[in-house]
């Protein structure tokens, strides 16, 4: 199979791919001065739509916190409205 090339491509169909399939950077810097390592920095970022990161396991523990929040505050707001009624 040999690579095709689209080149009407948009600025929508680059954020499509790259919230669809993801996108790691991950970067190594090491600020030195006259050859003396001063500060390192490793740096992981992960690009991703919300579905993407899920299937991968990635804010799992985040996503399920926020939706169990939700459920509380609605919860809340319901009880609040019936006994207002």
């Amino acid at each position: 199979m040999e690579p095709t090339r689209n080149t009407h491509a948009t600025l929508v169909d680059l954020l499509d791919r790259i919230l669809d399939k993801g996108l790691v950077i991950h970067a190594d810097i090491i600020v030195s001065v006259a050859g003396i390592p001063l500060i390192g920095v490793n740096l992981r970022a992960a690009l991703a739509g919300m579905e993407t990161m899920l299937r991968y396991g990635v804010l799992q523990a985040w996503d399920e916190g926020t939706r169990a929040w939700e459920r509380r505050q609605r919860m809340k707001g319901e009880m609040g409205v019936s006994s207002a009624v």
